[in-house]
């Protein structure tokens, strides 16, 4: 399993993503919530909303899941991949009906 931390500008940018990534199952869920982001550009601190999006999905589906993003947004961003290192059977189960199943579709 895989979890991608993703910022976007706003939660209508994160909802369309994540409607895309869940009907080409490429996630089984996604999380969104807004955030403050305190950065440092051209000298001064900043600081603005953002919004995060979470994404559950499988190894190996990095780059169909930027293709989807960068789709949806045209400016740089912030996107991790982070390793599960465990996970409950259940949660798992779904995951992998789910995601796999939908691999090459």
């Amino acid at each position: 399993m895989k979890i991608f931390y993703v910022t976007l500008n706003n939660a209508s940018e994160a909802n369309q993503i994540s409607v895309d990534l869940l009907e080409k199952r490429l996630a089984v869920c996604t999380n969104v919530f807004p955030i403050t982001c305190t950065y440092r550009w051209e000298g001064e601190i900043k600081q603005e909303p953002e919004v995060v999006l979470i994404i559950k999905t499988m190894e190996g589906l990095r780059d169909e899941i930027e293709a989807v993003i960068h789709q949806h947004i045209s400016y740089t961003n912030f996107i991790a991949e982070l390793e599960v290192q465990s996970i409950n059977t259940a949660f798992m189960a779904w995951l992998t009906a789910e995601v796999q199943k939908g691999k090459g579709n």
